[in-house]
């Protein structure tokens, strides 16, 4: 058997993965992380000698009547109700194989992103893509090169299939530290791993540094580019690296329906990436048999739906600017955030913060990281934002 001939059994004997923890994707394994943490009465999510990690929340109950959600980056405005209407009607045919509506989608996104049709993977959320990449790509081991912090999904999956974490922690200005990166490259590495704009900072790096470091760095390594948050920064799409795709560059870019178009319940992204990058995750997987027909109807009719987007991004903005303002008004210490979150430092043990916001009825996220304690919190409507900054007042009166 040729080394990148192995199946999926072989790959979860070599990991030590389950097909439980498969199944975990990805908030379910957040959750199943955050109930073997607060059975185990520890601080943090994690047993890792990392300088990054996350506080356990002190109850996850999604249900218990007028708790605020801000910890998941959701779109409280979405999807769009041509979207919805999609998805209700395509119900009725759920006897069916969505193959061709697969297809039709498909073929939107191909002229979209400027791409052909074998350079496109579909999946149920583009964290899906970046856990089985992970599996692909580390089943030998080898080392991921990343800033710190970053989104940890791919680098958790990787490290759990015997690959390595090569971190680098991000500039002061909070971009990737792009030539640290670089020079970290060594004959083990197997991928680099971008996530911009960055998830927990909510920054953004430079679309041209970040494109001339994707065009050398790709020759050596494939690179990948994580874009789930781009179409919320300033510049949007404008800054993508999809374009390096399209010239043939070993690059990978993931987009997710998640996020501007508030699909996070549907389950549905897409990777794109030269064929014979997408072929290897096609060995063990076949990315569409996982999305629902009447999510690909949804998805194809909030793609023909600019202007629902375009209002999305401005309430998104507006709510981020209002909840801007406030923290620098108390003298909170932030990052700067081109996404629908931001992240800010706060005076208090992480552990007891979360359960003082979550006694207020306000679900956020805290983190541990540069020796600091920080509270990232997802940008709602304006009315959960004022919510949430009242709390914040209350608790650091």
């Amino acid at each position: 058997m040729k080394p990148t001939e192995f199946s999926r059994r072989d790959l979860l004997k070599k990991g030590g993965l389950s097909l439980f923890s498969l199944a975990l994707m990805p908030n379910d394994i957040w959750s199943a992380n955050v109930k073997k943490a607060q059975k185990s009465n520890r601080s943090f999510l994690y047993n890792s000698s990392s300088t990054f990690n996350e506080f356990t929340p002190p109850i996850l109950h999604e249900i218990e009547d007028n708790l605020i959600i801000l910890r998941a980056n959701e779109n409280p405005y979405g999807p769009p109700p041509e979207a919805a209407k999609a998805f209700q009607e395509k119900v009725f045919s759920g006897n069916r194989y969505a193959w061709k509506t697969l297809k039709e989608l498909e073929a939107k996104i191909v002229k979209n992103e400027g791409v052909t049709p074998d350079q496109i993977l579909m999946g149920p959320g583009s964290s899906d893509l970046l856990e089985k990449i992970a599996m692909v790509f580390f089943n030998e081991g080898g080392n991921v090169v990343s800033a710190d912090p970053s989104y940890m999904s791919l680098i958790i999956v990787a490290k759990s299939v015997g690959g390595e974490w090569k971190s680098y922690k991000l500039l002061d200005d909070s971009q990737h530290d792009l030539d640290a990166m670089e020079a970290g490259i060594d004959e083990n590495t197997k991928l680099v791993y971008i996530c911009n704009p960055n998830n927990p900072t909510g920054s953004i790096t430079d679309a041209k540094k970040l494109k001339a470091f994707c065009r050398r760095v790709s020759k050596k390594v494939p690179v990948f580019v994580d874009e789930a948050y781009i179409e919320l920064s300033k510049n949007g799409l404008k800054d993508s690296m999809n374009t390096l795709v399209a010239e043939g560059e070993n690059v990978i870019v993931a987009r997710t329906f998640s996020k501007i178009h508030g699909m996070a319940g549907l389950r549905i992204g897409y990777v794109i990436g030269k064929k014979e990058t997408l072929d290897r995750i096609n060995k063990i997987t076949r990315g569409g048999m996982g999305i629902t027909g009447p999510t690909i109807a949804a998805a194809s009719a909030s793609i023909d739906n600019e202007a629902f987007l375009v209002d999305c991004k401005a309430k998104i903005t507006e709510a981020r600017n209002y909840t801007l303002k406030y923290l620098k008004s108390k003298n909170f210490s932030y990052l700067p955030s081109e996404t629908n979150f931001i992240i800010f430092e706060i005076p208090m043990d992480g552990e007891l913060f979360l359960e003082k916001m979550y006694d207020k009825k306000v679900a956020v996220r805290a983190f541990k990281f540069w020796d600091k304690n920080w509270c990232r919190v997802s940008i709602g409507t304006l009315d959960e934002m004022a919510v949430f900054t009242n709390a914040i007042s209350e608790i650091f009166a």
